[in-house]
């Protein structure tokens, strides 16, 4: 097997001619090959071109490496709080070593909860325990199943041949930046979890984490709610994989003891183009090439402004997990062919904003955000929107130009400004500027911002050593993004992974 890099392919041309370019550029003979990665040359905007890595002569591709170590002693229960990407991947690791785990959910199963997200979109009725932040599959289901990451885990691999053999399309073992759309990652997530119980694993749905008994620094008891009623659990190892919303157990492992501190994040809100002026953007005139993205960072005022969780033909929408607050995120398909793109535009905060140095402040922080943006946007679960130039200049809005808000639970004209500290907002303002400068008509007048955006990741971090568990509470094991160790699926999936393995090494 031999790899070739940075074969070059005009656009509208077939990739079987990948052989011929290869064989020609080369000189060597090709028979079979395999595309590992895909990506988009635009910086000549009038020659644009694909850009292939590929492995040649791979006939027998095997897209899940063959089972290394099965466990060898008995284990007691393996419970796993949340059935996110984290968690999935977890169980699918612990299967594979020979493990069933029990999995804890307090949201519903995906199918069930997609009908209680379309209610909460449509009649904005909100249900606490499950939303775009809780439920089967967890945030990322209903947040395009981008897969692009910045880490290097050689697990990441392994996530993604895990997704394919799941039925997410085998494009994303290739592509640059690889999504699966919500609407496919749906029915993905049945299949994990249809494959979880087949090999022997359980699911306790609507069933809430509520206490964890520990004696002398070590847990071995959980209690859990489900419909009024206290499920407990002996066991000998908690794999806590909550996502970054789950609020109330960080509040309830506080007052356990176990080891937290306060972590940084970013807030802002969602920036919405339509999506033919991104694409005209980054590709000129260049027809027939997938939607444009973007990623932006600004470094015009003391804190950072960067562009997060952009989402090509996409939507903006509602994402609250608690009465009374209004939080928003981005969701694409994955033919992302809605008219408009949007974007989040965010400003670091840490505890010189909390202004509190408990674990927990960074919480309260993100809460009253919520409330304020729920108060402006009408306190019926609207979200308040401002064009861009109105929000430049401190002026509340008072009619929608030609990009419309795309904002599923309805919006109400409001001044954004009133969310953030002076700081902040004037940071804010100066990167959208700095951006208006690599992107010209970023900043333009009728463009539209949605707020507020404020779960981009945990603001608590729950402390672990170097086998992966609490440094304070032996047979814990806190994982994924929730726990602040991931940020986005691929990292959260592969350090589910990463938590699985070394639990076994437990029973080898």
């Amino acid at each position: 097997m031999e790899i070739f890099n940075n074969i070059k392919l005009p656009i509208g041309i077939d990739e079987k001619q990948l052989l011929i370019i290869a064989q020609k550029k080369f000189k060597k003979e090709i028979k079979h090959f395999k595309i590992i990665k895909k990506s988009i040359d635009a910086r000549d905007k009038g020659n644009i071109c694909y850009v292939y890595n590929f492995e040649a002569d791979t006939k027998d591709f095997n897209p899940i490496p063959e089972i290394v170590n099965k466990i060898n002693k008995k284990c007691g229960n393996i419970i796993i709080v949340g059935s996110g990407p984290c968690g999935l991947f977890c169980a699918l690791q612990l299967i594979e070593n020979g493990i069933k785990p029990i999995i804890i959910e307090r949201g519903n199963c995906v199918e069930e909860r997609t009908k209680t997200v379309e209610k909460f979109f449509n009649l904005r009725e909100l249900n606490e325990n499950c939303n775009i932040q809780f439920g089967e599959g967890g945030a990322g289901t209903f947040s395009d199943g981008k897969l692009n990451t910045q880490t290097n885990s050689p697990l990441n691999k392994k996530v993604l041949q895990w997704f394919v053999k799941f039925g997410a399309p085998e494009e994303i073992l290739y592509i640059n930046k690889p999504h699966i759309g919500s609407d496919i990652l749906k029915n993905v997530i049945k299949n994990i979890r249809e494959f979880i119980i087949s090999e022997g694993g359980v699911y306790y749905f609507n069933t809430i984490f509520t206490d964890l008994e520990i004696i002398n620094n070590k847990a071995k008891k959980a209690k859990f709610k489900q419909n009024g009623k206290t499920i407990e659990y002996d066991f000998d190892a908690i794999i806590l994989a909550t996502g970054h919303s789950s609020r109330d157990t960080y509040k309830m492992l506080y007052d356990k003891g176990v080891a937290l501190e306060q972590k940084s994040f970013a807030v802002g809100l969602r920036i919405e183009h339509t999506q033919d002026f991104i694409n005209k953007s980054q590709y000129g005139k260049t027809k027939g090439l997938p939607p444009a993205d973007y990623k932006l960072v600004s470094h015009s005022s003391e804190k950072a402004v960067f562009t997060f969780c952009m989402c090509p033909g996409g939507m903006v929408i509602p994402a609250a997990s608690e009465s009374g607050g209004v939080v928003t995120n981005g969701m694409s398909n994955y033919a992302r062919n809605e008219i408009n793109a949007n974007s989040a535009v965010i400003i670091q905060v840490d505890k010189n904003d909390f202004k509190s140095d408990n674990p927990l402040s960074g919480i309260e922080f993100q809460r009253t955000l919520e409330r304020k943006a729920y108060e402006i946007g009408g306190s019926n679960y609207k979200a308040p929107v401002q064009l861009v130039g109105d929000f430049l200049y401190g002026k509340t809005s008072k009619e929608i130009l030609s990009v419309k808000p795309s904002y599923m639970a309805g919006v109400e004209l409001s001044n954004l400004k009133t969310l953030f500290s002076e700081e902040n907002y004037s940071g804010l303002k100066n990167g959208i500027f700095e951006m208006d400068r690599k992107i010209k008509g970023f900043a333009a007048y009728e463009n539209v911002l949605t707020g507020v955006e404020s779960r981009t990741s945990a603001p608590v971090r729950i402390l672990r050593n170097d086998k992966l568990q609490s440094i304070n509470t032996e047979n814990v094991y806190p994982c994924g993004e929730g726990a602040g160790y991931a940020g986005g699926i691929t990292s959260s999936a592969a350090d589910g992974i990463r938590i699985a393995m070394a639990l076994s090494e437990r029973y080898y």
